[in-house]
């Protein structure tokens, strides 16, 4: 069964702009043909108190027929190609690639929760995913639009259209 999917994209390490596109090609390949929307890339301060480089984010769409798990264990895999090592929480990355949608589907299991945990606080989530899905609602029945506050867009600066 096809469904609609939303992963979050960003990168402050090893070229983070290149980084994002080879991402995207690789979410191509989980895609049913022609289905990927991607957002524009922005960037974006780090989360926390590591000091590192700012993030480049996006947001990309598609449609797959992969199940939850099977696409978290993709997505985990493009990450593991683009050289992603998990070492410090909120610290710098080469890619970090997170489900934030599966349909309108709720899950929370050990490894995988859907919504994202932090999606409806993070601008560089936000702002770009009503970039590619402007009229969404999500799971909860809240519209993205009502979650994007005017200093959510003064927290990121765009990149590439």
């Amino acid at each position: 069964m096809a469904i609609e999917v939303y992963v979050a994209l960003g990168a402050n390490l090893a070229n983070p702009t290149q980084q994002l596109d080879s991402a995207v090609e690789a979410l191509s390949t989980l895609a049913t043909d022609g289905s990927v929307r991607v957002s524009s890339y922005y960037c974006s301060k780090p989360m926390g108190d590591v000091i590192q480089p700012d993030y480049v984010n996006a947001v990309a769409g598609f449609v797959t027929t992969l199940s939850p798990i099977k696409l978290l264990d993709a997505l985990q895999a493009i990450e593991q190609q683009q050289g992603r090592v998990r070492i410090q929480r909120w610290g710098p990355r080469t890619l970090d690639l997170d489900l934030l949608l599966y349909g309108q589907q709720q899950i929370n299991e050990t490894r995988l929760i859907v919504p994202h945990y932090g999606m409806k606080q993070r601008s560089f989530v936000l702002v770009p995913l009503a970039e590619i899905a402007p009229t969404l609602t999500l799971p909860c029945g809240a519209s993205l639009e009502s979650l994007i506050s005017v200093t959510m867009y003064d927290e990121l600066q765009k990149l590439i259209e």
